[in-house]
Formats: structure tokens, C-alpha cells, sequence
């Protein structure tokens, strides 16, 4: 069986975003593998955790994708910063094909546009992908994950980070389908009594109060804030007020398109001109929408940028369905030139954290070698990009973990599902399956 078959079997997909299916990454020909070690989301610090603590199976992954792609190259983007990091990574290197590309400690060096330019000095096309100039790109824990699929191990569990206000912010693994009231409990309770969830981070991930949702293989962690913090009052909004706001005081500084992480790069995205969609210009949406196109989400413009506190990035985000729906593709035909004073208008994360008011709680998050104890798992059948996986079990099935519970049906993009406890199937649906201790 070759490593993208195996890597098919274990359920593998991208644990650090939106979980494209990794065989399909592993069945290609690029001419360089880049490890995404930078972790660039204030607070969450799991794949430092897990690089100081698994290097060599992080390292073992990597090495096994370079030899299925028959890649040249291999580097792991990691920030200077975290030295221990990469002194523990290098130890492992032993093909001479490996090397460590340094990263500072800028907000979004993660964005994978950033890391295939600041390790490769390539420059993916507008609305590429990284294969595009020959790159490939996963997170260390893909790398980690993709190492157990050689052992026939599949995807069962999450690292993660649960940090902000709880009373030992803490990294460990967690069975996939627990719930997020039990990960809290793990990492000791909550330092508030009224508070919000933040699922992935706070600049792109989700606000959440629902204590019931359930890890995935793509949760790297939980923030949890006061429920009167700025940014859970500020996101804790219903959309139609980012845009009224927006409509009314925007004031085209473009200070948001001036710190814009893709326009440095050479991207044609726009948020000033984007916020003319919400109708206070004479020119109509179908113009304006089109800047938001090769936008990436990073919420610098909304969180950082912008001296009104208004919502740039939700108004990108509005224009680019309202796109899609249209079924509008702007296609950027001007050459990709990297902005002369990209390097000057780098945020500093610690600035970030500083704005954003999370200083008290930028603190440590160890890894504790224990796991949360669940009685009963919620699976989702669709955790990565691609179609949701077919139920392979009934309810009263006994399963063991590991065994198969979902599958991709054939032909389809997907990923396998896997029982992440032993036990007897409760539930099944169209959406998750149950499993109770």
C-alpha cells in the first residue's frame, strides 16, 4: 500500500485549517514539502507543544512525504523565537534534504501565501494554490498524523490548546467528538463565571458560547474570555451592524488595505474599496465586491488596521458570497510585485495582543501527557473539505476505537471517519454518529 493510500485509510486531512484531504497532497509532485510551524494566532501555542515534544515523529512524516513526492526539498517554517523548537526539530534531520526556515514573529506568518514566499521567495498566482509554483504545505501536526498512518495508526485524536481563562491553560490530546464543556473541565474550569469561546483563535476562528459543541480534526484550541471582553463584544454582534456601522463611518483612510497582509504581497485586495460595496458610494457592489476575492480572513484589517473599529474583513467576507451566488470571478491580471514597504508595515504579534487586550492572558500552555475522560463522543461525518463520510455503522453496533465508522464513498474528495473511544453506537445521522462508553 503506498503512503497515500495509508494516509487515505487513516482519515488524515490539514489540522491546522480548513482540513483538505491529505493523500491527495501526498499523491502529488511537488518540488518542495514546507512544514507550517508558526502558529501565528495570538494565544495558541499546541504546535510548539507538540514540536518540543514529537519531534522525531513530526520530522518521520515529513521525511516519508518528501520520499512519496520525490520532492527536492523539504523546510520547516518556524519563528526564530521558538529556538527550543527548532534545536529539538533539527535533531532529527538526517537526509540532508531538510532545513529550517526561519520566521519572525509577525501576524499572518502562517498564512501559507507568507510561508511559501518568506521560505522559498516564490510567489503563489493569484488565487493559487501552493503546487502552483510547485509547493506543498501541512501543518506539523499533518506531519505528525501522517507518521502514525505508516503504523496503521488513523486520525482518533486532536491536540490542542485550551488557554485564556481557565486555571491551567494547558496542551493535550483529546479524543475527537468531545465536548468542549469537558475540555475546560480538563484544563481545570473556567477563572469567570460568564464567559465566550473562542474555537482556533481569535483573529479566524469562530465565537462560540455553546458548551456542547464538539472537537474535530481541524479544533487546534480554545480561548475562552470574560463575556465582557472587547472582542467578545465586539464579535458578539449580529452581522446587519457590522455593515450599518461600516456604511455610515467608514471614512476611506485605507489603512486597512495599507496593512493588508496579501496587498503587501502584491495581491490586488482592497478592503477600503470593498467597504464602498455597503452603499455609500455611487458605484454599485458588482464593482467593488471583486477587491475582497483574494482576500484571506486574517481579520487584521477588522482587529488591527482600522482607526474607526469598524469590520472590513466581514465586509470582504459578505462580498465574496455575494460573489459566488453571482457566480462572479475577478481574475487579477496585474504581475504578483511584493510592496516595497512590506517589511515596514509587519505587525509584531505582541503589538497584536496588546491591541487586542489579551496581554494577561498571553501566558504558557504545557503539555499535560493526560487525557480528558469522556463517556460519550459526538463524530462528525464532515470535518475536513470535500463530501461528509457515509455512516458504516448502526446504532447498537459495538465498536473499538479506531475502527472505521465512516467512509468516502467512491471517487468522492473526503476523508474516513474513525471511532475515538470504544463502546456502543447510540446514534447515527446524516451529520455525526454517537458512541457511549
Amino acid at each position: 500500500m503506498s503512503l497515500s493510500e495509508k494516509i487515505f485509510q487513516a482519515g488524515v486531512v490539514g489540522a491546522g485549517g480548513a482540513g483538505f484531504p491529505t493523500h491527495v497532497k501526498a499523491s502529488s509532485k511537488p518540488e518542495i514539502i514546507l512544514a507550517n510551524g508558526a502558529e501565528c494566532e495570538p494565544l495558541i501555542h499546541k504546535d510548539y507543544e507538540l514540536m518540543i515534544n514529537f519531534p522525531e515523529k513530526i520530522v518521520r512524516g515529513m521525511e516519508l512525504v518528501l520520499e512519496s513526492t520525490s520532492a527536492k526539498k523539504g523546510f520547516f517554517g518556524i519563528k526564530s523565537k521558538n529556538a527550543k523548537a527548532i534545536e529539538e526539530i533539527k535533531k532529527h534531520f538526517s537526509n540532508g534534504k531538510i532545513e529550517i526556515a526561519e520566521l519572525g514573529d509577525f501576524y499572518p506568518s502562517g498564512d501559507e501565501y507568507e510561508l511559501v514566499y518568506s521560505a522559498t521567495k516564490r510567489l503563489i498566482p493569484p488565487a493559487g494554490i501552493p503546487l502552483d509554483v510547485g509547493c506543498v504545505v501541512n501543518n506539523v501536526e499533518t506531519f505528525f498524523n501522517v507518521a502514525n498512518s505508516e503504523e496503521g495508526k488513523p486520525v482518533t485524536e486532536k491536540f490542542v490548546c485550551v488557554t485564556g481563562a481557565v486555571k491551567n491553560p494547558s496542551s493535550f490530546f483529546a479524543p475527537i467528538g468531545i465536548s468542549f464543556r469537558e475540555l475546560i473541565t480538563h484544563a481545570g474550569g473556567t477563572t469567570t463565571k460568564d464567559f465566550g469561546i473562542f474555537v482556533g483563535g481569535v483573529m479566524m476562528g469562530n465565537l462560540t458560547f455553546d458548551l456542547d459543541e464538539v472537537v474535530t480534526k481541524t479544533t487546534t484550541g480554545l480561548i475562552i474570555l470574560p463575556k465582557d471582553h472587547y472582542l467578545i463584544k465586539r464579535k458578539n454582534q449580529p452581522e446587519q451592524n457590522w455593515h450599518r456601522i461600516g456604511k455610515s463611518a467608514c471614512d476611506q483612510c485605507s489603512y486597512c488595505t495599507e496593512f493588508c497582509p496579501r496587498y503587501l504581497l502584491g495581491y490586488e485586495v482592497q478592503p477600503h474599496k470593498v467597504m464602498r460595496s455597503l452603499g455609500f458610494s455611487k458605484t454599485g457592489s458588482g464593482v467593488w465586491n471583486q477587491m475582497a476575492e483574494l482576500c484571506c480572513s486574517c481579520g487584521l484589517c477588522t482587529l488591527y488596521s482600522c482607526p474607526e473599529d469598524l469590520y472590513p474583513k466581514e465586509a470582504c467576507d459578505k462580498a465574496k458570497r455575494e460573489m459566488k451566488s453571482e457566480g462572479i470571478k475577478f481574475t487579477q491580471t496585474k504581475p504578483v510585485k511584493v510592496h516595497p514597504i512590506k517589511e515596514g508595515r509587519r505587525v509584531p504579534l505582541k503589538q497584536l495582543i496588546n491591541k487586542l487586550r489579551l496581554q494577561d492572558y498571553n501566558v504558557h500552555t504545557p503539555f499535560n501527557k493526560n487525557t480528558p475522560e469522556t463517556s460519550s463522543v459526538k463524530i462528525l461525518l464532515k470535518q475536513h473539505i470535500g463530501e461528509a463520510a457515509v455512516p458504516k455503522v448502526k446504532i447498537g453496533d459495538k465498536v473499538k476505537k479506531n475502527d472505521m465508522i465512516g467512509e468516502v464513498s467512491n471517487g468522492k474528495l473526503g476523508a474516513n471517519i474513525h471511532a475515538s473511544i470504544s463502546g456502543t453506537v447510540s446514534q447515527v445521522t446524516n451529520e455525526y454518529i454517537r458512541i457511549n462508553k
